[in-house]
């Protein structure tokens, strides 16, 4: 099945700065192929139910590997079995309207 997932990881413990941590979980999507981009609190993430979970997991253990204690993660993702739709094609639909005004 097919997901698109807007992923927010945050560690706790670690100070303020979280660059690091954002780093090696963008290192960790590219790993597994995945179609992902950063945007200021988060990342969208498309692909393969399960490569995303499965990434998604590798980063929670990487983040508590390099010594976050605590971890909290929110997640919104959608699934849809009428039509096949990537996050560009959601983008382009919001632009075209856009652009009809």
């Amino acid at each position: 099945m097919h997901v698109i997932i807007d992923l927010c990881v945050v560690p706790i413990g670690v100070g303020v700065s979280v660059s690091k941590y954002v780093a090696a979980c963008q290192t960790i999507l590219h790993k597994h192929n995945l179609a992902h981009t950063m945007h200021a609190y988060g990342t969208n993430i498309e692909g393969d139910w399960d490569t995303v979970m499965t990434a998604i997991k590798e980063c929670h253990q990487t983040i508590h590997d390099m010594g976050a204690p605590r971890i909290t993660t929110t997640i919104k993702l959608g699934t849809r079995t009428d039509r096949p739709q990537s996050m560009q094609d959601k983008i382009d639909s919001v632009n075209t309207k856009l652009s009809a005004d």
